[in-house]
């Protein structure tokens, strides 16, 4: 057991929070304490839910709170076709862009996805060319790996 593990609060619809995230990332797992509601009945439900290897505990419990971009989840790419699906699914129906590879998702949660060809390149050490990929990614909301690999290698 992880002494830590993020716990998310929603307003309702549980069956419905967890049949997107399972639509989203197909090797999650739903871990729950019996049958979750269709209907958004206004009782308190929890459940945990796995994405890669990380367990999240959700609860619906009412309209209280929100998220906001104070927390998110970093997805790491391997490449254009991961950065592009994730951030479709994230983005649509309802789903919101950000900039700098920051969305949010329909329900208000933050997610960074970002290429991990990145991450290297800004850990290269290379001020001037960490100076360009950083001017570059600025001006984008989701990544496009070519364009940050071109700055790089300019």
């Amino acid at each position: 057991m992880k002494k830590i593990t993020p716990f998310l609060w929603f307003d309702k619809n549980m069956k419905e929070i967890t049949d997107y995230y399972l639509s989203i990332f197909p090797d999650a797992k739903l871990h729950t304490g019996g049958e979750l509601s269709d209907t958004p009945s206004g009782n308190v439900e929890m459940a945990m839910l796995e994405i890669f290897g990380q367990e999240l505990r959700l609860m619906t419990a009412g309209p209280m709170f929100k998220f906001n971009e104070a927390i998110s989840f970093v997805i790491d790419c391997e490449d254009q076709a991961e950065v592009d699906y994730y951030w479709n699914a994230l983005t649509t129906n309802g789903g919101q862009e950000g900039q700098c590879g920051w969305c949010k998702d329909k329900y208000g949660l933050s997610w960074q996805i970002v290429p991990t060809a990145m991450e290297k390149m800004m850990a290269s050490g290379d001020k001037e060319k960490i100076g360009r990929v950083t001017q570059a990614f600025l001006k984008m909301k989701k990544f496009d790996i070519k364009t940050l690999e071109e700055e790089f290698e300019k």
